[in-house]
């Protein structure tokens, strides 16, 4: 005898009846088969509603979620967690839940403060790059996954990569009927003394109901009795986009074949109880599903194992739970194979009876009582293995064992926004903006990426070209009068402004040091050496502490390559020591900064104290940019652990209201540079962990749960609103996340070189 669980409250995460689907059907038996099996055990559902106003549920609902309405899905965690549920049953299929391939799921689960067991009723083989970061992180919140299949569990391992360990193999529950004669059934249907073949659940096109009415003719010559009974109302979301098309052209077809005597629809959905009459009543059960990419069937699970004898197509549930004599298999879209094999079947009356006992006798395994056991051993499994889980998916993420997995560098956007002039300033979605023009800000941060690029050998060529592109807008932009930069230059090259801003002028200056420091190119050093030692004494006459930063950034990069620069290390010490007296008389014991508002590129100020105090020895500076930035991470944490940058819509005022949207992608940017260089500085684990937190924001782990990056395109959109991302794919957008993905590459290229230097 098991020991009685110890878990006292269960929640179940899905649709739930009386919505007609089949996801909303397995929730309510999965619930009502624990609860039955364990009634010490408190068990509630939490639905998605698609319809507006929802359903009349019944009372084991305790919260409902509106499907596109993300702000609902952070509610219901809000309310998960103060039920102090010890574990929560989800049931994922992309569908049904809203955001980006279901993304808004994953806002909920981030918030969750009790284990995850997720039922996978969908495992695509062919996954796209949204679909494939979400089942990453599904499976790296779950504490154990459970699948209805082999094949299930293999793709999860071989596609997706998830732990074996911690994936369960719980077949589709069935309801427990007796091994009967079907003659008992069929007469209150009014087809006593006919041969019944069954179909039955949501009708729609993928079904392949119309093989089966086409084998129909073939079947009725031999045996004139036989019925067909299509069981199931049209599917709710094909009703509302097509009507009943679909049901439509299958009467038609059936009258075609002259078989419309032989065929019975029943337009409705049926409740398990008169379910289990019609299924009583069947001799055969037919799935002749268009669709090999289906790892799960709950009509086929409910059909094989009440013992009925089942012809279908091999899609990949059918295959494995009809193999070894179980059933029969036959081609899809094959009207004359389903003909030959039913009336193989209706002749062969032993080898059909011996087929059914097979399939009943597998079918004590699946039955609802067998399988919620199993499931509470899951659930037990869960919360044992918790705090395992969490520190191997949500703790640290060294880079000792398994390097992060980055997302592949794409450069095709980049490349479209770039002409023979320079970087275009904004997008509108992914298209250039010509009445936008070009700017020197954007120009200067895309050489820098350029120059990167270079030390990974990224598509050196095509990297070339983009650097010389850059670098020649940066020597245009730079008026050897005035020695300022232009920083806005229109799509009829034109300069905009007599000088740029402060801030475009030391970002020039950043990228221009790279270029002396970093480039492998000579021509690159010489130009970039040349203007840089021109511009370089401008800096002194500004008040913007971050054109002090960006310069300091950039002095650091061109003093590897020529140490020695007297008038360079002035400059340097000149601009530390202004950062640092900002520092001195701004900031308190419980404002730790620079200035009396946290605006922009807000990272950038501490990290210049951190690089440039570390190269010189200064130890006050130093600390004080580890102190500055550290508690600058802490502010840019939500409640889910999640980063979450000061808002451009109002800012952060010392003692005032702080902004949590317009959300920036060169926030995260400036995050991610600035805590890799911490970590490259001090080697604690946390500051990569903050680095790659910054970085997880461009992918969706935000107050939104929406992704900023965009695989398609290789661009970046441009911020997060409070209820939306902003589509436009512009250059400072996609240049802050293609230049966190490249440092983080190189920081883990380098890392990687260093541990087998020393293994």
């Amino acid at each position: 005898m098991e020991n009685p669980s110890t878990i006292q409250k269960i929640a179940f995460l899905g649709d739930y009846i009386p919505r007609k689907c089949g996801i909303a059907t397995f929730t309510s038996d999965v619930l009502s088969a624990i609860a039955a099996e364990h009634p010490q055990s408190e068990c509630f559902a939490v639905p998605v509603n698609d319809i507006p106003g929802g359903y009349t549920y019944p009372k084991e609902v305790r919260f409902e979620i509106e499907e596109q309405d993300l702000s609902s899905y952070l509610r219901a965690a809000d309310f998960l967690n103060i039920s102090n549920a010890d574990v929560i049953s989800v049931q994922h299929e992309f569908g049904i839940f809203g955001g980006p391939s279901g993304t808004h799921l994953l806002a909920l689960l981030r918030e969750l403060r009790m284990p995850i067991v997720t039922t996978l009723h969908t495992v695509l083989q062919s996954p796209n790059s949204e679909q494939q970061r979400v089942m990453q992180e599904l499976i790296a919140r779950s504490a154990r996954l459970v699948v209805m299949s082999h094949r299930g569990r293999r793709m999860l391992e071989e596609i997706y990569q998830a732990p074996p360990g911690k994936i369960d193999l719980v077949p589709h529950g069935i309801a427990d009927l007796p091994f009967a004669d079907s003659n008992l059934y069929k007469e209150q249907f009014g087809v006593e003394g006919r041969r019944v073949l069954l179909t039955f659940g949501l009708l729609s096109p993928n079904k392949g109901i119309e093989h089966a009415i086409n084998a129909l003719p073939e079947i009725v010559a031999e045996f004139p009795n036989t019925v067909y009974i299509v069981l199931g109302a049209t599917h709710p979301n094909l009703v509302r986009e097509r009507g009943e098309t679909y049901r439509l052209s299958l009467e038609r077809l059936a009258k075609k074949n002259n078989v419309q005597k032989h065929v019975i629809f029943y337009n409705r959905f049926v409740e398990l109880e008169e379910l289990k009459e019609f299924i009583g009543a069947a001799d055969l059960y037919l799935t002749p599903y268009l669709n090999e990419a289906q790892i799960t069937s709950g009509t086929l699970a409910f059909a094989f194992g009440t013992g009925k004898a089942v012809v279908s197509t091999p899609y990949w549930h059918a295959a494995e739970l009809l193999a070894d004599g179980r059933g029969v298999l036959v081609p899809f879209a094959d009207a004359k194979a389903i003909a030959r094999e039913v009336i193989g079947l209706f002749r062969d009356e032993p080898r059909r009876l011996a087929m059914r006992k097979n399939a009943y006798a597998l079918g004590r395994e699946m039955i609802w009582s067998n399988v919620a056991r199993l499931y509470m051993r899951s659930f037990e499994l869960a919360r044992l293995d918790r705090s395992v889980i969490s520190r191997k998916s949500f703790g640290t993420k060294t880079l000792d064992e398994q390097p992060r997995v980055l997302p592949a560098l794409k450069l095709e956007h980049l490349t479209r926004m770039t002409d023979s002039t320079g970087l275009f300033q904004h997008g509108v979605f992914s298209v250039p903006n010509f009445s936008e023009g070009y700017c020197t800000d954007d120009n200067a941060r895309a050489f820098i990426l350029a120059v990167l690029l270079d030390k990974m050998e990224q598509e050196p060529e095509g990297v070339r070209t983009l650097a010389t592109t850059y670098a020649a807008f940066l020597h245009h932009a730079f008026d050897r009068t005035a020695k300022r930069f232009h920083n806005h230059l229109s799509f009829d090259r034109r300069w905009l402004d007599p000088q740029g801003s402060e801030d475009s002028h030391g970002r020039a200056l950043w990228a221009l040091g790279l270029g002396v420091g970093r480039s492998p190119y000579r021509s690159f050093q010489v130009l970039s050496g040349q203007i840089f030692a021109e511009a370089l004494p401008s800096v002194l006459g500004f008040t913007s502490p971050r054109a002090w930063a960006f310069t300091l950034l950039g002095i650091h990069e061109y003093l590897q390559r020529l140490s020695g620069n007297r008038a360079a290390e002035q400059i340097r010490e000149t601009l530390l020591a202004r950062l640092m007296d900002l520092f001195d008389r701004v900031s308190g014991n419980d404002w730790p900064w620079f200035e009396d508002v946290l605006s922009y590129d807000n990272a950038k100020l501490a990290h210049a104290l951190i690089l440039t105090g570390r190269a010189i020895g200064n130890k006050a500076a130093y600390e004080r940019g580890l102190e500055s930035l550290r508690w600058l991470a802490q502010i840019q944490t939500a409640e889910s652990g999640d980063f979450r940058p000061i808002g451009s819509n109002g800012f952060y005022p010392r003692g005032g209201t702080r902004a949590k949207f317009d959300q920036q992608p060169i926030e995260a940017q400036a995050m991610v540079s600035a805590c890799l260089e911490a970590y490259r500085t001090t080697s604690e684990v946390w500051w990569y962990e903050q680095a790659l937190r910054a970085f997880d924001w461009f992918l969706g782990w935000n107050d939104l749960g929406l992704e900023l990056y965009s695989p398609s395109t290789g661009g970046c959109r441009d911020a997060l609103h409070v209820d939306r991302v902003n589509q436009n794919q512009g250059a400072e957008s996609t240049l802050a996340f293609l230049l966190s993905l490249t440092e983080l590459q190189l920081m883990q290229d380098a890392l990687t070189v260093f541990n087998k230097s020393v293994s």
